[in-house]
C-alpha cells in the first residue's frame, strides 16, 4: 500500500468534522468556564480578598473542579460534547494530570496514581520549568 493508498483510505475511514455544532459548542463551554472563574474571583474580591489572592482563588476553583470532575468521570463527558472547550489551559491541565492517575490506580497509590499522573503533565513541566530558568538566566545576564 502506498502512502496516497493510505492516504484515501484514512479520509474514508474519518467521520466528517461537524464543525457547525462543535466550534459553537467549544466557545460556549469554554466560555462558561472562563465565567465560572471570574465569578469565583469577583466572590473572593466582595469577601474582602486582594486582587491576587482573589485570582489565585479562581484558579485554585477551578483545578480542582477539574480534578473532581474528571475523578468522577464526568469531564470525560462534558468534554465530548464540548470538545475544544475544555481545554480552557487551568481545567484541561488538571484533566491531563488527573486522567493518568485515574487509569492506572489499579497499579497502587504510589507506582500508579504517583507514577502516572505526570505521564502526559511531566514533558510540559520540564519544559516550562527549563524556559523559565534559561530566561530567568538571560535576563539575569543582560540586566
Amino acid at each position: 500500500m502506498t502512502a496516497k493508498d493510505y492516504q484515501a483510505a484514512a479520509q474514508k475511514a474519518i467521520p466528517p468534522s461537524k464543525s457547525y455544532k462543535n466550534i459553537p459548542m467549544a466557545f460556549l463551554v469554554g466560555g462558561l468556564l472562563c465565567v465560572l472563574g471570574q465569578a469565583v474571583i469577583n466572590l473572593a474580591l466582595s469577601f474582602g480578598l486582594e486582587k491576587d489572592m482573589a485570582s489565585a482563588c479562581g484558579s485554585i476553583s477551578l483545578i480542582l473542579l477539574s480534578a473532581v470532575l474528571t475523578g468522577l468521570n464526568v469531564y470525560d463527558n462534558i468534554a465530548k460534547h464540548a470538545g475544544a472547550g475544555t481545554l480552557v489551559p487551568i481545567t484541561g491541565f488538571a484533566n491531563s494530570m488527573v486522567s493518568p492517575a485515574m487509569e492506572f490506580k489499579s497499579e497502587g497509590y504510589i507506582l500508579g496514581l504517583g507514577a502516572k499522573m505526570f505521564s502526559i503533565a511531566g514533558p510540559v513541566l520540564v519544559y516550562g520549568i527549563s524556559a523559565s530558568v534559561i530566561y530567568g538566566l538571560i535576563l539575569v545576564i543582560m540586566g
